[in-house]
């Protein structure tokens, strides 16, 4: 049985000393929490210092990017194994903000779920559509595309140890959210097309998360969707009570 993964992605906020406070805080609140996994993005910088933080909690310490090479002329990338040197268990790739701005495609999203595996992170892979695509009805060819594409070469057993975050572009930042009716068809749509394209025992095993304004007040419908496993928050996720009420509201117990 698939227990509930809530991620928080950090983006460009917080400093090493404000990262470490809130982990510090965050590692008292969930010490007693069984049934829910719990991932935290700092920013790069802050790393190592919150995988120090949380040691030996049950926390787990996420990139937020990578490069898909291990080692060479990229200024300002971290490799695979940096990261997982650093601390890091899982690493988040293909977000809609480094597709929209910095132009990773679904076949640089390959390359860096490939990279990742190889050095034993668990890719948190972000797939979903614009404004302008589901307004075209092009959600469920776009979700195909990237799934297709992004996931392409990895085995059943690769494809069941991933966490897949659906977060359409168009809820991001916005306040927006989709409605438990549009995240529920498309989380069901994307976990029929693993078990079409990779196996059952991919589609049952895989977290299929959804990301998009998740708060406190919507997390709990969210989590009763038959097809939803958890969330990747990413504003609410900077205050840590905030933070921990949608980790707690995620859990079997609470719903």
């Amino acid at each position: 049985m698939r227990i509930p993964f809530i991620a928080a992605n950090w983006k460009m906020f917080k400093t090493v000393q404000e990262s470490v406070v809130f982990a510090k805080e965050f590692r008292n609140l969930v010490k007693d929490l069984k049934d829910v996994e719990v991932v935290i993005a700092p920013p790069a910088t802050a790393l190592h210092a919150v995988a120090e933080a949380v040691r030996n909690s049950p926390i787990g310490v996420a990139g937020q990017n990578l490069h898909w090479e291990r080692e060479g002329a990229f200024t300002g990338e971290l490799s695979a194994g940096m990261l997982k040197e650093a601390g890091a268990e899982y690493v988040i790739i293909g977000h809609s903000e480094r597709r929209r701005m910095f132009y990773d495609t679904d076949e640089t999203v390959n390359r860096k779920l490939v990279a990742a595996i190889g050095a034993q992170l668990t890719p948190i892979v972000c797939i979903g559509e614009t404004l302008d695509e589901r307004e075209n009805n092009e959600t469920l060819s776009v979700l195909d595309r990237q799934i297709k594409t992004g996931l392409d070469g990895l085995t059943g057993d690769q494809i069941g140890a991933l966490v897949i975050a659906y977060e359409p572009v168009w809820a991001i930042g916005t306040g927006r959210n989709a409605t438990p009716q549009q995240a529920g068809e498309a989380h069901a749509h994307i976990r029929s097309r693993v078990r079409q394209w990779f196996g059952a025992p991919a589609a049952d095993h895989c977290h299929v998360i959804y990301g998009g304004s998740v708060k406190p007040d919507n997390i709990h419908d969210l989590v009763l969707l038959p097809d939803v496993d958890g969330a990747l928050v990413g504003g609410a996720s900077l205050d840590v009570k905030g933070f921990f009420e949608i980790v707690a509201r995620s859990r079997p117990s609470a719903v």
